[in-house]
């Protein structure tokens, strides 16, 4: 199995596997890099989704 990242909101940082308990973190990643960017990630991602339920309004 190929190892995975968390990014861990208790600590506010990235964790291997081996980790805090998973209901304390977000993931998981496939490295390194894309756990230390799931904050950014995930407001992106409301933030297109905002965007997409605005739009289904204005239909």
């Amino acid at each position: 199995m190929s190892e995975q990242w968390w990014f861990c909101l208790k600590h506010m940082r990235v964790e291997p596997d081996q980790g805090c308990p998973n209901k304390d973190r977000m993931g998981p990643y496939a490295s390194e890099v894309e756990a230390a960017d799931a904050l950014k990630t995930a407001a992106e991602r409301n933030k297109a989704w905002q965007a997409q339920d605005q739009d289904d309004d204005d239909d």
